[in-house]
């Protein structure tokens, strides 16, 4: 069962919208058989323009599902977001169920999804083979992320790996949908 967490950023988040909210995500519990409390957060964001955006993020501890979705109407975005997350579900249980086949096993448990969450190897059913198509090696230059984001818009990237001058760690900054930059830090697990 989820536990809810909706908030909402230029929009008050009336009982009626919360409970929108929760039974559309709440569809997405009846592909666990074992999911502990889970907590989905539910993200509703209205801009000037009149768009809305939905935002749903359930972190497992065998996956992260999540999806984002703007639209003139904030209850087809709610509609729109809990689809991409059904097909993004649906993706994975597709691979358990044919492992499940080969195996002869029964029903689908948070370690399955696990896997296949990490098994690549076959294509899904409508959707496209995960194949490597060129394989690129890099020299990290150490430098900062304002060099960084300069030598990503000169290249006209997307996204760009450098190593971060200070501390030695492998960083990414990219480019956002709305424009802006965004930056991943890395950090040794030991």
């Amino acid at each position: 069962m989820f536990n809810y967490n909706v908030r909402g950023e230029n929009i008050e988040v009336t009982q009626a919208i919360r409970e929108y909210a929760e039974k559309k995500v709440a569809k997405l519990e009846r592909f666990f058989n074992d999911v502990p409390n889970a907590t989905a957060y539910v993200n509703l964001r209205v801009y000037p323009d009149k768009t809305a955006k939905a935002e749903v993020t359930i972190p497992l501890s065998f996956l992260v599902l999540r999806a984002e979705e703007t639209t003139p109407d904030l209850y087809a975005s709610i509609d729109f977001v809990v689809d991409k997350l059904e097909r993004q579900v649906r993706k994975y249980k597709t691979k358990i169920n044919r492992k499940s086949r080969e195996k002869g096993f029964e029903g689908i448990t948070a370690a399955d999804l696990a896997q296949a969450s990490t098994t690549s190897d076959q294509e899904v059913e409508g959707e496209p083979d995960l194949k490597i198509v060129r394989s690129k090696r890099i020299e990290l230059k150490p430098m900062d992320s304002e060099e960084a984001v300069l030598q990503m818009n000169m290249l006209g990237h997307d996204f760009f790996v450098y190593k971060e001058a200070e501390t030695n760690e492998i960083n990414i900054v990219y480019r956002r949908k709305d424009g802006r930059y965004g930056l991943i830090e890395t950090a040794r697990m030991d």
